[in-house]
């Protein structure tokens, strides 16, 4: 793992732990090591390492886990960052942003 937070509490990354079955997909394709499994359910070790390139999601069987792949949180804080404009995430009324 190497540590590297890009925004605190603003990743869109969920995980349905009913559905995991343990297979320990998220974990080889996860960049930043975001998913442990134990007892053959997965977790999410830390939520602030995902960098939502949604690898996880599309590689998950079971569909128990779901990320909004650049267009969450994160994406939407540095584009606005990057445009000099307001965060351009889909957050919903009362959203993180």
């Amino acid at each position: 793992m190497n540590g590297l937070i890009y925004l605190s509490n603003v990743v869109t990354l969920e995980l349905d732990p009913e559905k995991c079955t343990g297979c320990r997909m998220c974990t080889i394709v996860c960049p930043h090591d975001v998913f442990a499994v134990e007892q053959r359910k997965a977790s999410i070790v830390n939520r602030d390492l995902c960098m939502e390139c949604g690898a996880c999601e599309k590689n998950c069987p079971e569909q128990a886990i779901r990320v909004k792949s650049g267009v969450g949180c994160a994406t939407g804080i540095i584009n606005g960052i990057l445009r000099g404009t307001e965060p351009t995430c889909d957050c919903g009324e009362g959203g993180c942003c």
